[in-house]
């Protein structure tokens, strides 16, 4: 090469140093806000593991978790390689943290339909349906199948429900057909056999004629609907909360017959079952079918009522407001009140992030310390993950947790100009500020989800702006906290 040509090449290099250098600069400053970048990389290595199509070796996980602690230990006087290994073993503990956990609920699954066959078992839970029940049946007993090939649980279809009440740790008999839980019908499509994979149910089906009772068994229930329940909640019987929960939604249902009492219900314990199909879909189609999932709205509206009534009651006696904490006895109040609320509940995902994000605030309380809101996104994400991996690729924690990241990143932004701009304007800037809000924040959580809702579900609430408008402060002030 001549010299001129050499000389008409652009050098690359200082460019590329510049651009290096300008990277660094900006991650050392973004230097305390790092740690918000851990249920990212937890989240990756859950992502790859699943995104494998064959199961890798048992040992794989924990080994490459282990070599990336090995490594940043030994680099930790470099910060370069130090952070480079601890992004690397934050990824690897995400896969590390799946593949666990994919061994642990391994179970039976049918491999082929069978039935009519004669079942026995114990109900595990209960729901019931817009035409019927839903029954999980927990150590089943299914005609000519070997306890080997047995499935740990089940879930059977009953239309007819003449032969009485259906009580959690019932055992019962029927005759039903089985079949395998059904693969996606499309590529990229809704995994229920992954879902009922990790929820333990290795046949799914419908009975013939009456449920017989068979007596009832002693002890605890493993399980309930949502993956995850077993370990949230593992304080007094599950079988009592699932108990007390089909009890208050049948409450609700003979006090308000017809559809009210069934969204009743579902607002109040998240049954949903009994919702009438055509309800559902209309909910759907104007964005309000949030509502329905039990989340930050329903226990931030329980937390918030204990706290401030308990505070309000210890403020009456003036020996105690005088002489004792009383607010952080509120705080107490409310942590134990909301978690009985999430067990009540099934603690479904959307509820351990809320019931999570919740706990941190009133932990702050408890330290005399202000929670960051990020902070309460990452460690509830994280928490939820480490519990659950699989929820990762569900609906529920996608849309969840979009919409508060965003909700939370919009208002960081805006919360300092909304309070100068409204602030001594009297009581119409005040509502005005409500419904503003109310619209922004419908318009942003609209925004961070729609992907997600159009990937998962193929819709898109065009009315949702205007619905949640009028819906969620209704549900926030008068509905939720009156049962109305």
């Amino acid at each position: 090469m001549t010299e001129a040509a050499a000389n008409f090449i652009p050098d690359l290099h200082a460019p590329a140093t510049r651009l290096a250098t300008g990277l660094a600069a900006r991650l050392e400053a973004e230097r305390d806000r790092w740690a918000l970048w851990i249920p990212a990389g937890f989240a990756t290595g859950i992502g790859f593991y699943f995104a494998l199509d064959r199961e890798p070796a048992a040992w794989l996980g924990a080994a490459v978790l282990g070599l990336a602690v090995i490594a940043a230990v030994l680099g930790r006087r470099r910060p370069g390689i130090l952070l480079a290994c601890l992004v690397f073993a934050v990824f690897s503990a995400g896969f590390a943290a799946a593949q666990f956990r994919t061994a642990w609920v391994a179970a039976p699954i049918l491999e082929k339909r069978i039935g009519p066959v004669a079942v026995s078992g114990r109900i595990a839970a209960v729901e019931r349906r817009a035409s019927g029940w839903r029954l999980i049946l927990e150590a089943p007993k299914i005609g000519f199948l070997e306890p080997s090939q047995t499935p740990a649980r089940v879930r059977v279809a009953v239309l007819d429900a003449s032969g009485g009440a259906f009580e959690p740790g019932q055992r019962v008999r029927l005759r039903a057909v089985l079949r395998p839980p059904p693969e996606p019908v499309a590529p990229g499509a809704y995994d229920f056999a992954r879902r009922a994979y990790f929820q333990g149910l290795g046949g799914v089906g419908f009975a013939y004629g009456k449920v017989r009772a068979a007596g009832d068994l002693s002890g605890d229930l493993s399980g309930d609907l949502e993956s995850g329940f077993t370990t949230v909640v593992p304080l007094i019987s599950r079988a009592w909360w699932t108990r007390l929960r089909l009890v208050t939604s049948e409450r609700i249902l003979a006090a308000l017959p017809g559809e009210s009492g069934a969204v009743a219900a579902a607002l109040m314990t998240g049954a949903r079952g009994a919702i009438p199909k055509a309800t559902l879909t209309a909910m759907r189609d104007s964005g309000l079918a949030h509502l329905l999932a039990i989340s930050g709205l329903h226990v931030g509206l329980v937390a918030g009522l204990l706290f401030f009534s308990v505070r309000a009651i210890l403020a009456l006696v003036p020996a105690l407001a005088l002489r004792y904490p009383i607010k952080k006895w509120a705080a107490v109040a409310a942590g134990l009140g909301a978690f009985a609320y999430l067990a009540l509940t099934g603690a479904t995902v959307p509820t351990q992030r809320a019931y999570l994000m919740v706990g941190l605030v009133l932990l702050g309380v408890l330290l005399d310390r202000n929670a960051l809101s990020f902070r309460l996104v990452a460690w509830a994400a994280v928490v939820v993950l480490a519990i659950a991996p699989e929820s990762l690729l569900s609906p529920s924690f996608q849309l969840s947790f979009a919409a508060v990241a965003a909700l939370i990143a919009a208002y960081e932004m805006l919360r300092d100009r909304s309070r100068r701009f409204f602030a001594g304007r009297g009581i119409f800037a005040w509502a005005g500020l409500q419904v503003s809000s109310a619209a922004f924040s419908s318009v942003v959580a609209g925004l961070a989800t729609a992907p997600f809702g159009i990937y998962h579900f193929n819709r898109i609430a065009w009315y949702g702006l205007a619905a949640n408008v009028v819906a969620a402060p209704l549900t926030a002030l008068w509905i939720m906290p009156t049962a109305r």
